[in-house]
């Protein structure tokens, strides 16, 4: 049967897939220069759509303006955590007072998270408009819940996005954004694998490989999290102005783990490697492995030499790639599928 998709609506899913990738990579880059509060309100900046290059027209008291405007917003997050039954951590954000503390302006961060907003309004009109685009064309191929589930999650993390500007980067909101993002390229991926038809292929590989790809997958996933604990614990030895040559002396066990199962992960997918190579010769599985090659060497830079942030930025890139390649390897191991039409 046909592919019932046109070539530029698996074009244009591909192209959001890109700029939600962008996204990532920009919050990289916002979270190396530190320039988080670099705005800090949301969704404008500075209560502007375009972002002043100096304070000159910003008013005297800004800083109190808009301390007092993220008061209101800790207590409201503080009052809907309490609901969860997060009682112990909502009384931390309200009487953390630190959390009110606004930064000097800075031209140069206030545009590079301007500039990371700006990619998250390209990836967030992307998904938008995969979903009108199905609503008025392909309503009959099963697309709809996929795509609503990928724009409301893209709500939620464009809502907890201003939660994170709002308690001035506590670290573990940090943490609920990377999981958010890693949901929504999952689900942009699912996408993918319905429409485009090589994508959706079924990977036809043995118990053992499956098995492999299964752990690695779990493995990827820890990592990634494992990988912003490290992040966030670096970033406060930084404020304790404890220097990189005595982070390893500071570091806990959350490091040693994080730099275990990387090279855990990395005897996994080159045994994977090998055994492709020995029946189903998957080009997806090789990319895996020299993708996580790539990563592995970025990861002993950043461990061992001063190395510039591009590295850290290039570190968050391959993993979340790596991630990817094993969802989409894990979903055509476990779910194949032949062809477009079976799928439907």
């Amino acid at each position: 049967m046909k592919n019932p998709f046109s070539k530029a609506f698996i074009r244009f899913n591909w192209l959001t897939l890109v700029l939600i990738y962008l996204v990532v990579i920009a919050g990289s880059f916002v979270r190396i220069t530190g320039s988080g509060m670099g705005c800090p309100d949301w969704p404008k900046c500075f209560g502007q759509w375009v972002p002043p290059t100096t304070d000159e027209n910003l008013p005297d008291n800004y800083k109190d303006i808009y301390s007092e405007k993220r008061a209101k917003k800790v207590v409201k997050f503080s009052n809907f955590l309490e609901t969860l039954g997060m009682g112990e951590t909502a009384d931390k954000l309200r009487n953390d007072k630190s959390l009110l503390i606004e930064q000097d302006f800075n031209g140069r961060k206030t545009w590079t998270e301007y500039v990371n907003r700006l990619f998250g309004f390209l990836a967030g009109n992307g998904v938008l408009v995969v979903f009108l685009w199905i609503i008025l064309k392909y309503r009959k191929e099963k697309l709809f819940f996929l795509s609503f589930a990928n724009l409301i999650i893209l709500a939620v993390q464009a809502w907890f996005g201003s939660i994170v500007v709002a308690t001035n980067l506590v670290p573990w909101t940090i943490t609920v954004h990377m999981f958010l993002a890693l949901v929504i390229i999952c689900l942009q991926l699912l996408i993918i694998r319905k429409i485009s038809e090589p994508t959706g292929r079924a990977l036809r590989v043995s118990k053992s490989i499956k098995g492999i790809i299964i752990l690695s997958f779990a493995i990827t996933f820890t990592q990634m999290f494992l990988g912003t604990q490290v992040r966030e614990f670096i970033d406060e030895l930084t404020k304790q102005g404890i220097g990189r040559e005595d982070w390893s002396d500071e570091m806990g066990m959350t490091f040693y783990i994080h730099r275990s199962f990387s090279w855990l992960v990395l005897i996994m997918l080159a045994v994977l490697a090998y055994l492709n190579f020995k029946s189903a010769k998957s080009k997806l599985l090789y990319s895996a492995f020299i993708i996580l090659a790539i990563e592995l060497i970025s990861g002993v830079l950043l461990a061992h030499f001063n190395m510039p942030g591009l590295v850290q930025v290039a570190h968050l890139l391959f993993a979340t790639i790596i991630f990817g390649i094993l969802f989409i390897a894990l979903t055509r191991s476990l779910f194949p599928r032949t062809n477009i039409s079976n799928f439907n």
